[in-house]
């Protein structure tokens, strides 16, 4: 076999293989043998069928397997020998192939960056001690009854807390919004809308000036669009809305009591804040897990520099843009306003992918210099975990995923997972006071 081999850019190599011509009537032999042992001819018994007629039966299939088994093997060879980092399949060309001549075929591939791990052990990390305090625990169940607070309407004029419910129109330099941001139909017109009188609630200044409103009050409210407002057309200008306040709805929080609490499966008051307590605590835990985490990779992006895939890099931009548009989404934020951001929203995934791909990168060479790897029991547990929690059989869960081609990402995870606990291990960590 021969082998010749281009680079086609930084992550990108081009392999020309030459298979000479008795290697493939040797493969070509091999398979023939192989559908002969299982070939069904009428006439004959199963595996006893002479190899001319198996290989006019079978032609074209021993000709694919024949390919299949030269390409597999040629290109593991030239892999290993070249020292090549694959990722994903090849993108194989069949150049030439047939019976008694030699077999020529290229393979373009994405490689791993060549990259100098600099040292890894001794990171600088730096976490807030923090504890949970009987005031933060006083906070949290406090926004507990918040969320299952009442609004009763109040014939009184609207006080800061309140919510105001109004119908609104807005112009910017005279126009109607819509005129320079046709997506932005919400912030042009609304019927009905409730509005919390609080800073910064909806438009920077906007409720503020309806304090101290009653229902079928009307008032001119007038704003100054931030710098980095979501309509990026009207941001930093001037918008007048005619505002008529339908009415005023005083919000009213629930009794701190046993029948509060069930609510939430506990019996007694004491119980809740016992709850509380515990999953504040976790929290903390993990905030604490996830600084000194961001820190060590972005320690470790600081301190590396190599070229990057680009398949690997679109396809995780493809991912994030996913990310931030659902999530987005699910805030409220409409897609007309999305849209008008695709570019930024564009430009801040690729930066983020880049940052994602080089850091995984990263921890795979690092895992491989440390022999760190993900075994099958931890799969196996990390599986039997996902049942539970989805309260499936775990058998069922385990084919699910590998049907839908998930088990790569869980095997991701789990090493990703133990190449941080190293890391972690390993780090120079300093305690600082928490901050207020």
């Amino acid at each position: 076999m021969n082998v010749s081999v281009e680079k086609l850019g930084a992550c990108k190599v081009l392999l020309r293989f030459e298979v000479d011509a008795a290697a493939v009537d040797t493969a070509f032999a091999r398979a023939t043998a192989d559908y002969q042992k299982q070939a069904r001819l009428t006439g004959f018994r199963p595996g006893k069928a002479p190899a001319h007629l198996v290989t006019r039966a079978y032609g074209a299939d021993i000709e694919r397997e024949v390919k299949r088994r030269l390409v597999a093997e040629h290109y593991k060879q030239a892999v290993d020998r070249e020292k090549l980092r694959p990722l994903g399949n090849p993108d194989i060309e069949e150049i030439q192939f047939a019976r008694g001549q030699g077999f020529q075929f290229a393979a373009t591939l994405e490689t791993e960056p060549e990259l100098t791990l600099l040292d890894y052990k001794g990171l600088p990390v730096e976490v807030e001690t923090r504890t949970v305090t009987d005031a933060d625990v006083e906070r949290a169940v406090t926004v507990l009854r918040e969320q299952r607070a009442a609004y009763n309407d109040v014939a009184r004029a609207a006080q800061p807390g309140d919510v105001v419910v109004v119908n609104y129109r807005g112009t910017c330099e005279g126009r109607p919004i819509t005129d320079h941001a046709p997506t932005a139909r919400g912030l042009t017109e609304q019927k009905n809308f409730w509005l919390k009188i609080e800073p910064g609630h909806f438009i920077p200044g906007f409720t503020e000036q309806l304090a101290g409103a009653s229902a079928g009050d009307r008032r001119t409210v007038t704003v100054t669009f931030p710098a980095d407002f979501v309509a990026p057309t009207v941001a930093g200008k001037e918008g007048v809305y005619e505002v008529e306040v339908v009415g005023v709805k005083e919000k009213l929080l629930p009794e701190l009591n046993e029948e509060f609490v069930k609510q939430f499966g506990v019996e007694t008051v004491e119980k809740l804040h016992e709850g509380v307590r515990q999953n504040l605590g976790n929290e903390a835990k993990f905030r604490r897990l996830s600084a000194i985490r961001n820190q060590l990779v972005k320690h470790l992006l600081d301190r590396v520099t190599c070229d990057l895939p680009d398949s690997l890099v679109q396809h995780e931009t493809r991912n994030v843009v996913y990310d931030i548009v659902r999530t987005n989404q699910e805030r409220g934020v409409p897609k007309e306003a999305l849209s008008e951001k695709k570019d930024e929203i564009f430009s801040a995934a690729n930066t983020s992918a880049k940052d994602r791909v080089k850091a995984a990168i990263i921890l795979h060479r690092i895992a491989d210099h440390e022999q760190i790897t993900v075994s099958e029991q931890e799969m196996t547990n990390r599986i039997l975990a996902i049942a539970q929690q989805k309260q499936e059989d775990p058998n069922k869960v385990a084919k699910e995923l590998q049907k839908n081609n998930q088990l790569p990402a869980i095997h991701e995870q789990l090493l990703t997972a133990k190449v941080l606990d190293f890391l972690q291990l390993h780090a120079l960590v300093t305690e600082t006071p928490a901050r207020a």
